[in-house]
């Protein structure tokens, strides 16, 4: 029998040993020669802690001991210090000692450890995505093979306007926008058919019945039989892409219109010129003179559109100052009440503390008479007008939404009205030139336009508020200066065409040879001794020659690659000191935004009376 016991107790897979009172081993078997990389003949006869070393920490001694005491047996798991591994124990007492088995339950142990950390992992991922689902700004959307809603984030009712218990069980079909029904279901069959993941638009109408754009990435289950909907509200980017569309549509018009005004300011530029000297050459002829003054008169306004639509391309010429806003509306209130007429109420609202901006105040009075005129226009029964002025700042929240807009310090200047408020329709082309609501004959179209181009060549900003039926509100945002503004200074009135003295010599250069040739009779009937050229390198050959000059008259625009700029610079390398007079349609070179040279900065805007050449002439060349 003992054999029988010694061969079963080795064929067993648990650890057995056995010891005495005095805790000596009296057996040990295969298993635990294994499990603890010893041999029996090792331990047999020793005390466990003689051979094992085992620490007083370990939980076998006080299991041991109160297994002993009550004769019960005992069971524990712990770890061991001796071979790192986790035992399970079983101690058994009796009166001649104590036998024990023990299992190593390490993987088990390690296995159901994972087991919890998993489950602790998928907890942890499913709070996550629950909160994701609760405070997910995009909506979430699960339905059924036949499109019946299952679950929806709550994110709907901000963005739908409908509670998600009041969309559960419904087919989302009843909210897709009809044109975008079949399209939806066409993506819906294709991700059951394989194509897991799907990227599309598709419009719902929220419940106050407005179209909300979204785009959607959808995916199929299977296993669920359901289909996963996330889909973002493009609400906010499509406008955002419209305003960069409009503005990148106004910058082409632009281009387009500054150089048709530029052609357009040389050929009034011949027209006025010749009327001018035809009106001195037939000043004793009635009929002729009427003639000439009619002409001259049209020609005149011409003039004046090319230069609103040069306002509006931003290349006008501005004399861009530091001033005090709040200073310009008071000078143009008497202009406004005698404009406006007695419908109209005009209240202002000017921050004291307004900071100084940078602007052109004459165009800055021309843009608050312009934007009064248009508000009286939108209030036919009368109404009121208010202008503001207030200290802003445009952050970068705002500026990222408004593709022409710059962070930073502005003064804001508001001409708000209280009439008939303009369509998203009309807004959106409100800037546009000879875009215009009123009547044939009542406008031009080209007023907002100006505005619009005055402030942007500021490096400012133009925001336009309008609701149909309560009014609008133009905002001009202008930079803010860092230094204090200039005193208003009292205009003078210029002497009537003053004239050459004696031995003056004028070197005029211009491409055009209309313009050429007008240019050069006009200076020559003032007196001027005249020498010409066609282009730059004409001109500095002239100078290269020794040819006397006291001015030089000089196009900014020219083909050949020499602009005037350019050659104010060189004459003036030739000729230190010569006096320089600029002209042009337009101040700006087509390569961009140059400044003239230092001390060429003096320019005369195409097209120009005869008198404003000699003013200008005689201004330089004393100056």
């Amino acid at each position: 029998p003992e054999r029988e016991v010694d061969a079963l107790l080795s064929s067993i897979s648990d650890g057995f040993v056995a010891v005495d009172n005095d805790w000596r081993f009296t057996h040990v078997n295969a298993a635990a020669e294994r499990m603890w990389r010893v041999k029996a003949s090792d331990l047999i006869g020793r005390t466990i802690f003689d051979a094992l070393k085992v620490d007083p920490s370990n939980p076998f001694q006080p299991n041991y001991l109160e297994s002993k005491r009550t004769g019960e047996p005992t069971a524990f798991s712990a770890y061991s210090t001796i071979f790192g591994i986790w035992l399970e124990v079983r101690g058994y007492p009796h009166p001649a000692g104590y036998t024990i088995f023990f299992r190593d339950v390490s993987e088990e142990r390690r296995a159901h450890r994972a087991l919890l950390e998993s489950q602790r992992r998928l907890e942890a991922l499913q709070r996550t995505n629950r909160r994701i689902f609760e405070t997910t700004l995009d909506l979430i959307l699960v339905v059924d093979r036949r499109g019946n809603i299952i679950q929806l984030s709550p994110s709907v009712w901000p963005l739908l306007g409908y509670r998600p218990e009041e969309l559960i069980g419904r087919n989302a079909a009843e909210y897709l926008y009809p044109d975008d029904l079949e399209r939806t279901r066409s993506e819906m069959r294709m991700a059951r058919k394989g194509h897991l993941m799907r990227n599309f638009d598709s419009r719902y109408v929220h419940k106050d019945g407005r179209v909300v754009p979204f785009t959607w990435t959808g995916i199929w289950s299977e296993a669920d039989q359901q289909h996963f909907f996330i889909g973002r509200d493009m609400t906010e980017r499509n406008a955002q892409d419209e305003r960069l569309r409009r503005a990148q549509r106004l910058e082409a018009i632009g281009q387009l219109t500054g150089g048709i005004a530029h052609d357009f300011n040389n050929l009034l530029t011949v027209v006025i010129g010749n009327l001018d000297l035809l009106q001195e050459q037939v000043a004793g002829d009635a009929r002729a003179v009427d003639h000439a003054a009619r002409a001259l008169k049209a020609a005149t306004r011409g003039a004046a559109l090319t230069r609103q639509l040069l306002a509006f391309a931003r290349r006008q010429a501005l004399d861009a100052r530091v001033l005090d806003v709040n200073e310009r509306v008071a000078a143009t209130m008497d202009l406004l009440h005698r404009t406006l007429g007695e419908e109209i109420e005009i209240t202002t609202a000017l921050d004291p503390e307004l900071w100084p901006a940078v602007a052109d105040p004459a165009q800055l009075e021309s843009t608050i008479v312009n934007l009064a005129i248009n508000a009286r226009d939108a209030m036919p029964q009368g109404g009121r007008l208010m202008i503001e002025t207030a200290n802003r700042r445009i952050d970068e929240i705002y500026a990222a939404r408004n593709f022409d807009a710059a962070p930073g310090d502005y003064v804001m200047l508001a001409v708000s009205d209280t009439g008939i408020g303009m369509t998203p329709e009309v807004q959106a082309r409100v800037f546009e030139p000879f875009f215009t609501t009123k009547p044939t004959g009542k406008g031009t179209g080209l007023g907002l336009s100006m505005v619009y181009g005055f402030v942007r060549q500021l490096q400012g900003h133009v925001q336009i508020y309008s609701e149909v039926g309560h009014g609008t509100s133009v905002r001009l945002y202008l930079p803010r200066a860092r230094t204090a503004a200039e005193p208003v200074t009292a205009e003078t009135s210029a002497p009537a065409m003053p004239r050459a003295r004696s031995g003056e010599r004028i070197l005029a250069v211009e491409d055009n040879p209309d313009v050429r040739r007008i240019v050069t009779a006009q200076l020559a009937d003032l007196g001027y001794d005249v020498i010409e050229a066609a282009n730059g390198e004409a001109a500095i050959g002239l100078l290269s020659r020794g040819e006397a000059v006291d001015l030089l008259f000089t196009d900014v625009v020219m083909p050949g690659g020499m602009s005037g700029y350019d050659l104010a610079q060189a004459a003036r390398t030739l000729r230190p000191g010569l006096k320089v007079l600029l002209t042009s349609g337009f101040p700006k070179t087509p390569g961009g935004d140059r400044r003239p040279p230092a001390g060429s900065d003096n320019l005369l805007i195409k097209p120009y009376r005869k008198a404003d050449l000699a003013t200008r002439i005689r201004a330089t060349l004393d100056g």
